[in-house]
């Protein structure tokens, strides 16, 4: 199969719709298929010397107040990529800007599209301009709505995807590093570092901006015997490090570096409400650890309150502070959830949804034959 992935972001960037991206173009080759990537520029030349497979870069702008981020601008060249490839089918990554030039030309060739909804962008409208909602839906509706088929990463994200009528839904998750992360990993030099009083470490993993609500870890600050540990970097850094001057702030960080961090943890506390998936989750529970996040989005598939971790509501300081006590105080249950948490991830690996990836690939490739037939 010769499939071209459009992208809206791609290593070296860190993010999920980047992640799940690399995994797929890898994955593609391992099976012996032919995959292309486009995806935006970025500021380092280099940086595809590790792809798996051919990039294609498109024309790009640093985002405003957010330079971590760029978006694509308008350019040919994604239809001359996907023509010049060849392509029997189309996949489109969190498609928004990027992916609905790429669902324009696989409309146009005649080529079949596979839409990943990765990112709760009508959210991210709301918490950036307080507005907007409306309009991300009616783009989300158009390039999903022209796509053969949509592939939704939680329950949480179909129910939204049908409730603002876009169909062709399946659901397909992500998968995760079990080797990479593991319990194993746990490094009591690290702790003494990061707990030179032995203190409980609660630990969050991710973007550093406002849609990812980090400031709610201000409500397990004084709880007695905890450290906050934040891991990432983004736009809200000043702000949270000033917010929360007793945590450690690790920066970003990536690999096997992130892993043993992870497995050094005690708990793992996730804040953000707008989650279509949450990768951080599975990869604390790989890790062994008990998890708290909110009770809204991809964490409700996750995470199986009170066997491996707690749901507490979203947005809410003194649940979250609750749910920190309660798991301090109960060394027994925080094992036990960490046990379950890698248990029920063990399957969840990135060759089992890559070929469960490539199951609706053919899926969709039949369907088209026959309606042509």
């Amino acid at each position: 199969m010769r499939v071209v992935i459009v992208t809206e972001s791609f290593p070296p960037d860190v993010n999920g719709v980047a992640h799940c991206a690399l995994q797929t173009a890898r994955h593609l080759v391992r099976r012996g298929h032919t995959p292309l990537v486009i995806a935006p520029a970025v500021a380092d030349p280099a940086a595809d010397t590790d792809a798996p497979c051919a990039v294609v870069r498109v024309p790009s702008l640093p985002l405003p107040g957010y330079p971590q981020v760029r978006v694509a601008l308008p350019s040919r060249r994604v239809a001359a990529a996907i023509a010049a490839h060849r392509a029997d089918l189309v996949h489109l990554a969190g498609p928004f800007v990027l992916g609905v030039r790429g669902m324009t030309a696989a409309a146009r060739l005649g080529i079949p599209a596979v839409a990943v909804y990765q990112t709760d962008l009508a959210g991210y409208a709301r918490t950036y301009v307080g507005t907007g909602e409306g309009a991300a839906w009616r783009r989300l509706r158009a390039v999903h709505g022209a796509a053969d088929r949509t592939l939704a990463p939680s329950s949480a994200a179909v129910r939204d995807l049908e409730a603002h009528g876009i169909g062709r839904i399946r659901l397909w998750g992500r998968g995760v590093d079990t080797v990479r992360f593991r319990p194993g990993l746990r490094d009591t030099a690290l702790r003494r570092e990061l707990a030179p009083g032995g203190e409980l470490l609660v630990g969050y993993v991710g973007r550093l901006a406002p849609e990812k609500r980090v400031d709610l870890l201000a409500g397990i600050r004084g709880t007695p015997g905890v450290r906050t540990v934040v891991v990432g970097d983004g736009p809200s850094g000043p702000g949270l490090r000033a917010a929360l001057p007793d945590a450690r702030f690790l920066g970003r960080r990536t690999g096997d570096d992130l892993a043993r961090i992870f497995a050094s943890l005690d708990v793992f506390a996730h804040t953000g409400p707008h989650e279509t998936f949450c990768q951080t989750v599975q990869e604390a529970m790989a890790s062994g650890l008990p998890v708290i996040a909110p009770a809204a989005g991809g964490p409700l598939d996750l995470v199986d309150h009170g066997r491996t971790g707690l749901l507490v509501p979203p947005g809410d300081p003194d649940a979250l502070r609750e749910a920190v006590t309660a798991l301090a105080a109960a060394p027994e249950v925080r094992a036990a959830y960490g046990r379950a948490g890698r248990t029920a991830v063990e399957g969840r690996t990135w060759e089992a949804l890559g070929d469960e990836l490539i199951g609706h690939y053919r899926e969709v490739l039949r369907e088209r034959t026959a309606v042509a037939a």
